[in-house]
């Protein structure tokens, strides 16, 4: 009989997009069952036929409310009980101390959790002081944290969050890893449709595309991006700025100068959501990614497998996938200047930031291809006893 493992997110999306295909990997294994909200338009129920593994929802909120998160955390207990898993593993900081506090009241043996950002970082005042007491309490719950980054791990220590032995990083970083047979530009080597896909996105042929993927949203560093390319499209009217992702206004805006360059530059192209990022990425030249907090950003490595160099910052997690002038630019955090200079260099030297691209490919097969990640996560789970 396979023992019981009980993965949670605070939202559908977690499942599908942080760990696709890794509960359908594991349930070979292991009975899953996954855990989050119901989502829009009942996404968890497409969870539930993507991975086919069962799904049971429980609402929770990526907000502080405190009534919900009772509410929750009552539930999640309850199903805990019921369940008797041998191992809960979480992801996201709202599912991680909801479930966490509520399997260790249920008495589940093995509570894991997966520590992929920590947006308390940003936080100040009573906000960081709160957030500093919901972490400790957290991984006080947990039996193992699971930083996904090396330089997590650093932050986690240096805050006195928990201790060392409670930490491990599985593989060489990142969550769920990249599937470098999807992520191929090999797949996309048809330069006419390349060139009709362009010219749908008003960009000619001869545009240099500098593209970013992710929320537009402060955190990303977008109003730093957004000040640099503006200057830098001003000097070279020949690049274009593809913006691919969706606005949170209510959680993380962007400055009224930020929307205003939007609606006024028109070399930036702002797509909204799309399903499939690498047509972008195949159309582009390189990655822009000046982010202030990541945990292991998967962005990075998907533009890596598609041979694009990228422009990040000096953070966890970026640092760790690229390697200064060998694989794309490493920028100081909040720094338009930075981005901007960096935007030149590329622009002057685009054969050498071709072969970074290259170069960028190798090194996501070589130490962040998905079979690896799920490998080691499986080790990990069948050594607990």
């Amino acid at each position: 009989m396979k023992k019981k493992i009980i993965r949670i997110t605070t939202v559908p999306l977690s499942l599908s997009g942080l760990l696709q295909g890794q509960l359908k990997f594991m349930s070979n294994y292991f009975d899953i069952l996954a855990v989050s909200s119901k989502g829009k338009d009942n996404a968890l129920a497409r969870v539930s036929k993507y991975e086919s593994v069962p799904t049971t929802p429980i609402e929770m909120t990526r907000k502080i409310t405190p009534i919900k998160d009772l509410i929750a955390v009552w539930q999640l207990y309850k199903l805990f009980r019921k369940e008797k898993p041998f191992i809960v593993h979480s992801h996201t900081p709202k599912a991680g101390t909801l479930s966490m506090l509520a399997s260790k009241l249920a008495g589940v043996p093995h509570r894991l959790h997966t520590i992929a950002g920590l947006p308390l970082v940003e936080a100040t005042g009573f906000k960081r002081v709160i957030l500093n007491i919901v972490e400790k309490t957290t991984y006080k719950c947990a039996t193992k944290i699971y930083p996904n980054s090396y330089g997590l791990v650093d932050i986690i220590l240096e805050h006195k969050f928990t201790n060392k032995d409670k930490l491990k990083v599985i593989a060489n970083g990142s969550s769920n890893g990249i599937d470098t047979s999807y992520f191929n530009p090999a797949i996309f080597d048809d330069n006419t449709k390349k060139l009709e896909f362009r010219t749908s996105l008003n960009i000619t042929k001869d545009d240099f595309v500098f593209v970013y993927t992710g929320r537009l949203v402060s955190d990303k560093g977008i109003n730093e991006l957004l000040i640099a390319y503006d200057k830098i499209n001003k000097q070279h009217k020949k690049t274009k700025l593809l913006l691919v992702g969706t606005y949170e206004n209510e959680l993380d805006p962007l400055l009224p100068k930020s929307m205003e360059i939007i609606q006024n530059n028109k070399n930036i192209i702002s797509t909204g959501w799309v399903d499939d990022v690498r047509p972008y990425f195949a159309i582009a030249n390189t990655l822009v990614f000046p982010s202030y907090r990541e945990g292991f950003p998967n962005v990075v490595m998907q533009s890596g497998a598609m041979e694009l160099p990228s422009i990040v910052t000096n953070i966890n997690g970026c640092n760790e996938i690229i390697k200064d002038k060998e694989h794309g630019i490493i920028i100081p955090v909040k720094d338009d200047n930075a981005i901007y200079r960096a935007m030149n260099y590329i622009i002057a030297n685009q054969e050498e930031a071709a072969k970074m691209g290259i170069k960028s490919r190798e090194n996501i097969v070589k130490k962040f291809e998905r079979k690896r990640v799920w490998d080691a996560l499986l080790s990990e789970y069948e050594c607990l006893k």
